[in-house]
C-alpha cells in the first residue's frame, strides 16, 4: 500500500479530506496521511481510540512517535494526557489503551537505528522560547541526527517570509489557522513540504503547529523504506 508516498512532492490534507478507516482492532480508527506498507508500514496517521478500547500488545520494529491531541492514552509504562509527546525506540513494546477515548498523531518506522532513548514529554511543562522571527515562539520537543521536532506558535498577525527546509518539513495544525501561498489550513490540517522547497507562512488570528524538519532527507527515507 502506498499513500502520498512521493516525498518529492508537497502533500496536504484538510479536516474531512480523508475518511476514518477501521483498523483490525475494534474501536480503533485511522486517518492515513502517508504510508508505505500494509499493517507493518512506514506510516503517518491520526489514530482515534473509542472509550474503553485498546490495541493488542506489539513490538515497535521501526520505532513509534506520537503526540496526544485529545483525551488520555495509557499503557504499562504510564498515562499520557493531551499535549504529551512520546517516543518509543526500535524494539520497544507496549499495549496501549484508553478509558475515556483519545486521538493521537502517530509516526511509525521513522526512527534512526542509533536513537535508542525512550522519551515522554508533557509539552505544557516546557516554556515558550523566542522563535526565528518576530511573532514566533517555540517549544523544542526532540532533536537527533539533524531531525528536529517542536511546537511553533504564531501570534495573531504573524508573517514569516520565504523559509526553506533543505531536508523537508511536516506540519500538523493543532490550533487556529495559518496559510501559505497555496492554501489556508485550519486546525487538524496536515502539510508535508519536500526538501528544498521555499514558502511563506502567515496567521491572521494566530495558530499553534506541531512541526518536524529534516526527516525527509534521502538517507532517512531510504532506511525506513528498506526496513518495512
Amino acid at each position: 500500500m502506498k499513500i502520498r508516498a512521493d516525498f518529492s512532492q508537497k502533500a496536504f490534507l484538510l479536516p474531512g479530506d480523508e475518511p476514518w478507516i477501521s483498523s483490525p482492532q475494534p474501536g480503533v480508527d485511522r486517518q492515513m496521511l502517508d504510508r508505505i506498507g500494509e499493517e507493518v508500514a512506514r506510516a503517518t496517521s491520526l489514530v482515534r481510540f473509542a472509550p474503553g478500547s485498546f490495541f493488542p500488545h506489539h513490538v515497535h520494529g521501526g520505532g513509534e512517535e506520537f503526540f496526544v491531541l485529545e483525551g488520555t492514552l495509557e499503557d504499562e509504562n504510564g498515562r499520557y494526557p493531551a499535549g504529551t509527546y512520546l517516543r518509543d525506540p526500535i524494539g520497544s513494546q507496549h499495549t496501549p489503551f484508553t478509558k475515556d477515548g483519545c486521538t493521537i498523531f502517530v509516526k511509525l518506522w521513522q526512527f534512526s537505528a542509533s536513537d535508542k532513548q525512550r522519551q515522554v514529554t508533557e509539552s505544557a511543562d516546557i516554556p515558550w522560547q523566542a522563535g526565528p522571527s518576530e511573532g514566533l515562539t517555540l517549544k523544542p520537543l526532540h532533536e537527533f541526527d539533524s531531525v528536529t521536532t517542536f511546537l511553533l506558535h504564531l501570534a495573531p498577525g504573524t508573517r514569516w517570509k520565504h523559509q526553506t527546509h533543505p531536508d523537508g518539513e511536516e506540519i500538523l495544525v493543532l490550533e487556529g489557522t495559518f496559510s501559505d501561498e497555496e492554501g489556508v489550513y485550519p486546525a487538524r490540517s496536515w502539510i508535508r513540504e519536500p526538501g528544498g522547497r521555499s514558502h511563506s507562512a502567515l496567521s491572521e488570528a494566530g495558530a499553534t503547529l506541531l512541526v518536524k524538519t529534516g526527516h525527509l532527507a534521502a538517507h532517512h527515507l531510504t532506511l525506513a523504506s528498506n526496513a518495512v
